[in-house]
């Protein structure tokens, strides 16, 4: 029997007033249905924003020590939970086992480190203009958060989101991916389990343009965190109105090797760049840009790499590339391998949906390629990389600058001036040298420049995401004072 699953609306799980449901499918195997799941509405959303209004002074008044205490809970629950996490996580959107672990170890990480941030929050304390006046901020939550995010990262983007908006003293409203309710409705009974008070944290499953701008649209909502595509951040921005809104849409993330690179590490960056969760991440290297003095060398030896890559079932541990997470992923690639062909581009190998149940397909190399080719401005967001040519780091640069995003970047070198240089010009968020376009750490910020979006999550940064500002003066004096004019 197929389970039907409910939303998280005031610390109880309900079914959707829409009395509509739907289903999600396993992409290793198209003929399993993994669950039923509610299809939320307006009303559902404007319940769960009441409910979180209601928390909201409760656990904003809270002391962030204690609220410090329940993510640790919830952290030490992650990781007694890990392995099952990982195996429902690989059920649900397909990526290799292993992947998976590190998705909800991304989870683990992130949620110890805002439940130490409980015993900092910091402001600043600084001198004032005039005498006996003291002056400093302090942090504040920023009262209604809505929290959208995508099925890549499943368990990790929402702890990113989830974990930092807690410790801030923040209620949430949050709504995952349709294709991965699932580890959402988990992740959130892990959170009920370690004493989430009820309304602080509530989950509606449902379909973007229902659900999702509901939240953006609710005026109660104070700040809307965004994950997914360029076009739907976008929109966002147009019906959001004046709250906070923070975006990460994305990338078409370069890595450049050099003449004097080692080719041996650099085609393992390339492997896993990739072809690392089936190319379905927006860290993910879908260029390669390479100096014409060692190209036909690279390709020959990465070639040989990816004719050796296993597709299967990603709980199978001897499976090296899983499914994309539907059907409309796999169409889309095998439509950009089309459009490549078509825009010139040569195929070195893969490009093929294989004959498998499931939504798999071929991890592909094309070659040959030039900057104004779709494959090399566009987001494919699946196994398809392009390489192209340059004949130095200047025109390295100058390709890897030319497309509408800048998330990742990197730069395999063993000449130090390359790597600085590298890290001075390339326009993104993040450059890696000598390793892969993925990778980030919870303790640093993350997110892009250009059309990648607006946002720094991770680290501190992450804390200023879901808090804002408040500056204070106490004027002891026993006089008035007028700063800016009563200055001796």
């Amino acid at each position: 029997m197929v389970e039907r699953h409910k939303m998280y609306i005031n610390g109880e799980w309900v079914d959707s007033e829409s009395g509509e449901i739907f289903e999600r499918v396993n992409p290793a195997n198209s003929d399993e249905i993994i669950g039923q799941f509610q299809k939320g509405n307006e009303n559902d959303v404007k319940k769960a924003v009441d409910a979180a209004e209601n928390a909201f002074e409760y656990w904003s008044e809270t002391p962030p020590p204690k609220r410090g205490e329940i993510l640790f809970k919830i952290g030490e629950m992650l990781k007694q939970q890990k392995e099952d996490l990982a195996k429902l996580m690989t059920w649900e959107m397909g990526k290799v086992l292993v992947e998976a672990r590190g998705d909800v170890q991304e989870a683990i990480d992130m949620t110890y480190y805002m439940a130490a941030e409980g015993r900092r929050l910091f402001g600043h304390t600084t001198t004032s203009e005039l005498k006996e006046k003291f002056a400093m901020t302090v942090r504040r939550p920023l009262g209604i958060c809505g929290l959208i995010t995508p099925w890549n990262f499943p368990i990790a983007i929402p702890a990113w989101k989830l974990m930092p908006a807690l410790i801030c003293g923040n209620t949430v409203v949050f709504k995952p991916s349709s294709d991965t309710p699932l580890c959402a409705i988990k992740l959130v009974e892990i959170l009920e389990k370690a004493g989430i008070p009820k309304g602080v944290v509530n989950l509606v499953t449902g379909p973007g343009g229902s659900v999702g701008m509901s939240i953006v649209k609710n005026e109660k909502i104070r700040s809307v965190s965004f994950t997914g595509h360029r076009d739907t951040g976008a929109t966002i921005l147009k019906e959001a109105g004046i709250k906070k809104v923070s975006l990460e849409l994305g990338g078409k993330n370069p890595i450049i090797i050099m003449d004097d690179a080692d080719l041996e590490l650099a085609v393992d960056g390339v492997i896993w760049g990739g072809f690392g969760t089936t190319g379905q991440r927006c860290t993910a290297a879908s260029r390669v840009i390479i100096h014409e003095n060692v190209k036909a060398k690279f390709e020959k030896m990465i070639v040989e790499r990816i004719k050796k890559l296993r597709l299967g079932n990603g709980l199978d541990e001897k499976t090296d590339i899983g499914p994309l997470v539907n059907r409309a992923a796999q169409e889309k690639s095998r439509n950009y391998v089309e459009i490549g062909l078509k825009e010139g581009g040569k195929l070195l190998v893969g490009g093929h949906i294989p004959e498998m149940k499931g939504f798999f397909f071929e991890p592909t190399l094309f070659t040959d390629c030039f900057m104004d080719m779709r494959i090399a401005q566009e987001e494919i967001f699946g196994p398809v990389v392009a390489v192209i040519s340059a004949k130095d780091l200047n025109e390295a640069i100058k390709l890897a600058n030319s497309v509408e995003y800048g998330l990742s970047t990197s730069i395999y070198t063993n000449n130090v001036r390359n790597a600085f240089k590298a890290i001075e010009k390339l326009e993104a968020g993040l450059t890696y040298v000598n390793a892969s376009t993925i990778g980030s750490e919870v303790h640093l910020p993350f997110g892009g420049v250009k059309h990648t979006g607006n946002t720094r999550e991770g680290g501190i940064l992450g804390i200023e995401e879901f808090s804002e500002v408040k500056t204070v003066y106490v004027d002891y004096s026993g006089k008035l004072q007028r700063a800016q004019i009563d200055i001796e």
